[in-house]
């Protein structure tokens, strides 16, 4: 009984720890055809003593690399496997051994979270997910029992702040059709001592809406707060995470938990989305998080894990929502840092990727000895396949000049082409040179050479990540006390 109570105290503390050091984690998506090798990336996270990260998937790369890391990890059940998830227990079962249990053990992938689903409950989706998520959870759930994961390993379902609402924070609700659905969910994740993930966007808040009064959208206080009652809100923030604990108290869990699935700022392709805005928002959050003020309705009590958004710039990414949506990265495709910013970890800046592994220092641009107007009409061209989104107004290479639009547009083309001398041709109108053609702040980007992406290092048989003895002793310790019948 001593040996099992000095263990519970190790768990415990060890437990405490890695929370503390890691309250803020990061996004990683991957929708870019210029991918760094997944451990350039995670070498990227242990540098800036990120902790937490939360994936969209169950990329096996992207795993493999995270192995003893030490990172705490949330793999995601993507929208497009629920419905066979939720009708076969086999199916879950499946999807569990190849994405979880392989992965988790001594030497393996700290994952504790599987999200079930990505904004599944969206007004735009017309509800086509909403009966899948119940039995998907059901299912997974029994699953990880199966695999004696349950007790380590646990369900979230990120939700868009779409599924509730309300005129100020004291009137949130869900909206009606997810009420039940909710309870559900809540009722799970209480049971669980799991948090409600939620994806709060202040940004989306301003751009949609030109009379949303631009200083509430930061924390720096606002001419224009919201007042409710005896409370005052001064930031979107903080008036959107206090309607949804009214939405989950009007269900009977006002207590519960809350994690921030995503919140950040683009850099550009957009008026509002810039540099110095988008520093100003995640600084201006990561210090209000790292104060512990909490809100109006939870006083002193942060919420449970902040995930920004994202970690590295996706040009593959959608365009209908807006020209930012390929520009959220605090870093850039290739891991560089685009701004300073100190994400309460250790490091009072951000720290560049290291060893990327890009294609030669070459580019396309346009034929000066060919005709300017004719070399125009192959632009639509090669934005219709490569990103030219930082050309158009909100972007970094808007108003560069016509000879520099074709010239970033070709090399756009060229390097998304892996640079095939053939892909500079058009028709004569593009030739490739060894000198760099950026233009003050609008980058022309080199490629990453990809045939590396799925490398992984080994790290031989130690252990690699500065948090590694946490996560392998946490492990080792729920693996002995299950043994010993305490868990």
């Amino acid at each position: 009984m001593a040996a099992r109570a000095a263990l519970l105290a190790i768990l415990l503390t060890l437990s405490c720890a890695a929370a503390a050091e890691a309250a803020v984690g990061v996004n990683w998506g991957t929708l870019s055809s210029h991918r760094a090798p997944p451990q350039v990336v995670v070498d990227l996270l242990r540098e800036n003593r990120i902790g937490k990260v939360k994936l969209f998937d169950a990329d096996a790369g992207v795993l493999r690399a995270l192995a003893r890391s030490g990172i705490q990890v949330m793999v995601g059940l993507t929208n497009g496997e629920l419905a066979s998830v939720a009708g076969s227990p086999a199916a879950a079962d499946a999807w569990v051994s190849q994405n979880v249990s392989q992965y988790v053990g001594r030497g393996g992938v700290d994952i504790r979270y599987i999200a079930v689903g990505n904004e599944p409950f969206l007004t735009s989706y017309q509800g086509q997910f909403q009966s899948y998520i119940i039995p998907a959870m059901t299912n997974i759930q029994q699953s990880l029992v199966k695999a004696n994961l349950a007790s380590y390993v646990k369900l979230v379902v990120p939700c868009n702040a779409d599924a509730y609402e309300g005129s100020v924070p004291s009137q949130g609700a869900f909206r009606t059709e997810l009420t039940q659905i909710m309870t559900q969910i809540a009722s799970y994740l209480s049971s669980n001592g799991a948090p409600f993930v939620v994806n709060i966007y202040p940004f989306l808040s301003l751009y949609q809406n030109s009379d949303f009064p631009q200083d509430y959208a930061f924390f720096e206080g606002s001419t224009h707060p919201l007042v409710d009652g005896a409370n005052v809100y001064y930031n979107a923030f903080d008036g959107n995470f206090d309607t949804l604990i009214s939405a989950l108290s009007k269900i009977g869990y006002g207590q519960l938990a809350i994690a921030i699935g995503e919140v950040g700022w683009p850099t550009q392709g957009a008026p509002s989305a810039n540099l110095t805005a988008a520093r100003a928002f995640n600084q201006g959050l990561i210090n209000r998080i790292m104060s512990n003020k909490g809100t109006p309705l939870r006083p002193g009590v942060p919420p449970a894990d902040v995930y920004l958004f994202g970690l590295l710039d996706e040009e593959e990414k959608s365009v209908l929502p807006g020209n930012f949506e390929r520009h959220w990265g605090i870093f850039s495709f290739d891991g560089q840092a685009k701004y300073p910013l100190n994400l309460g970890l250790g490091n009072p800046v951000l720290k560049n990727a290291k060893e990327v592994p890009y294609l030669p220092s070459r580019w396309c641009v346009a034929n000066p000895a060919r005709s300017l107007e004719e070399a125009s009409n192959h632009l639509k061209l090669a934005c219709d396949t490569a990103d030219c989104t930082t050309l158009y107004y909100g972007g970094s290479c808007y108003g560069i000049g016509q000879k520099e639009n074709v010239s970033f547009a070709f090399n756009s083309y060229y390097q998304r082409q892996k640079q095939d001398p053939k892909s500079c041709d058009f028709d004569g109108h593009g030739m490739i040179t060894y000198l760099d053609p950026s233009v003050g702040e609008c980058r022309f980007l080199v490629a990453i050479d990809d045939s590396k992406s799925s490398a992984v290092a080994s790290c031989g048989g130690g252990c690699c990540g500065v948090f590694c003895g946490v996560s392998i002793l946490t492990l080792w310790v729920l693996m002995y006390l299950r043994m010993m019948g305490s868990a």
